[in-house]
């Protein structure tokens, strides 16, 4: 593996799995009754969010303590970023702390790969901008791959706000890098214009795509990031790509609901799919711990205990 995770693309079939499949051995140690590991004792990783995000900062805090690290949370709300501290400098004063990993969540699409060239320990991409998010992507493969086995030739439909999504991005890099056949299903204005060069198939007709679908993951419809019109109203967006129960029971018996939280219920996806034994979206938050230990250990480079 590269010293840095910063987008999906940067990792080749075998880092993937070799990740999925340490994230595996893994998970055997939260059925434990005592769940940490000494594995990266004396090391020291930063969590350094510049954006809020509650469930990926807990995730990640969650997966170093487990690993017996020691977590330094830097939020940039009340700090000296906030009295107009540049990245750089930040970037020094954590690198002068002696910081093993700073796992990094960022407005600026692109800030991940700049703090990579300034500081000495590792960085992974907690999202950036509208860029990537490739351990949700992770995790999301991990949750797949455990509910239907394979994701070689699966099929993996992905609906929503593709153009403000990182999650939909990375998802589409790694999945068509395990072998996966990706379709994106959106409104044409919430289709990114480089979509062209995205290793994936785009469709406008959701009805259409979801008989043949193996899994299928709704995005949630980013409000905060929109600053123009970009569908008519959120009950004509429902009712063109909301997941339903009557969409519901178009799928294959067998296939998967998916979501990377946090959920706009009964405007993306109803409540009785979301709650759904088929839905993985509760997996996906533990499966997202594992994934991080599994990702953490592997580039800080611990021993098995």
């Amino acid at each position: 593996m590269n010293r840095h995770l910063i987008s999906a693309g940067d990792l080749t079939k075998e880092d993937a799995l070799l990740i999925l499949d340490t994230a595996e051995e893994l998970a055997r140690v939260t059925e434990r009754s005592i769940k940490k590991l000494p594995t990266l004792r004396g090391r020291t990783v930063v969590n350094l969010f510049f954006e809020d995000s509650t469930r990926t900062r807990i995730s990640f805090e969650a997966a170093a303590k487990r690993l017996s690290a020691d977590v330094i949370n830097f939020s940039a709300k009340g700090s000296s970023v906030s009295k107009g501290e540049s990245l750089k400098d930040t970037a020094l004063t954590l690198e002068a702390m002696g910081a093993d990993a700073v796992v990094i969540r960022h407005s600026a699409s692109g800030a991940p790969h700049r703090l990579a060239t300034w500081v000495r320990g590792s960085v992974v991409n907690a999202g950036d901008g509208t860029h990537e998010h490739p351990t949700q992507a992770l995790l999301d493969a991990f949750s797949m791959r455990r509910r239907l086995g394979g994701l070689e030739g699966r099929k993996v439909t992905i609906v929503g706000d593709v153009l403000h999504s990182r999650v939909a991005r990375s998802n589409v890099l790694l999945l068509h890098t395990l072998g996966a056949e990706v379709t994106l299903v959106a409104p044409p204005t919430l289709v990114p214009v480089s979509v062209g060069s995205w290793p994936c198939e785009v469709s406008y007709d959701l009805d259409a795509v979801l008989p043949k679908s193996d899994a299928v993951m709704m995005l949630r419809v980013q409000k905060e990031r929109m600053n123009a019109a970009y569908f008519p109203s959120e009950r004509e967006y429902s009712r063109r790509y909301g997941l339903d129960r009557d969409r519901f029971a178009k799928m294959p018996d067998e296939a998967i609901v998916m979501h990377p939280g946090p959920m706009n219920r009964g405007m993306e996806i109803a409540a009785e799919v979301a709650d759904s034994a088929r839905s993985t979206i509760v997996e996906q938050v533990a499966n997202g711990v594992t994934i991080r230990m599994a990702v953490l250990y592997l580039l800080l480079g611990g021993e098995t205990a």
